[in-house]
């Protein structure tokens, strides 16, 4: 599937490459495109025993206009039609969807769990509004702490996380959790939590403690 979904995305540029209209074919009003404040990088992951698990992660494409995710997002599959074990990340350019990186090592996530049945009701939108929350700068002052964010589609449930760069910094770690329950309209009585990725590295995601909770 990570060679088809390469693939499209190639058709897509190929596509932009050639369409691009000649001057005076549309008024200049359609061929301004609406920067964002940040590059945007999304990521695949596809489990391949022949591989390590950094090496399955593939980079897909970049974008830094409002038009230009539209036009990804609507040419790839959704996150509901992913082959289970499979991810999609979309981070911040230069940043790998990783605990490793220099960005993310110091950091940790804001986790929400699914479950099975909510996969046809609730996955594709709440990944798409998550999406919009990051490239839109939704976190007001503490959008540069957001990192990016993580899908994973799981046979017992799937999982949706954002990842901030600093998990010492409660402020920003609480205001962004407020803001993402607020726009993704989650009850009160759903607790969301936060993990330290420290913490998630040496035990299981399942028995990770929760530094954070909202």
């Amino acid at each position: 599937m990570a060679t088809s979904i390469s693939e499209e995305i190639e058709e897509i540029d190929r596509k932009q490459n050639t369409e691009v209209a000649s001057p005076g074919e549309f008024p200049p009003e359609y061929l301004i495109k609406h920067p964002l404040q940040n590059t945007w990088t999304l990521w695949y992951y596809e489990p391949d025993r022949t591989k390590t698990w950094e090496e399955s992660q593939r980079e897909i494409t970049s974008f830094d206009t409002a038009e230009d995710f539209w036009s990804l997002y609507n040419h790839i599959k959704t996150a509901s039609e992913l082959r289970q074990g499979c991810d999609y990340s979309m981070f911040k350019q230069g940043i790998r969807p990783m605990w490793e990186d220099d960005q993310n090592k110091c950091g940790g996530r804001w986790l929400i769990n699914l479950d099975k049945k909510q996969r046809t009701t609730d996955l594709d939108n709440f990944w798409l509004e998550i999406l919009l929350c990051m490239i839109g700068e939704a976190f007001n002052e503490y959008s540069d702490d957001v990192c990016g964010a993580v899908v994973n589609v799981r046979p017992k449930g799937d999982k949706l996380g954002v990842w901030t760069s600093n998990a010492d910094c409660a402020d920003s770690v609480m205001e962004i959790g407020r803001k993402l329950k607020e726009r993704l309209r989650i009850t009160s009585k759903t607790t969301m939590g936060y993990q330290v990725h420290k913490d998630t590295m040496v035990k299981a995601g399942s028995q990770t403690k929760n530094t954070y909770t909202l």
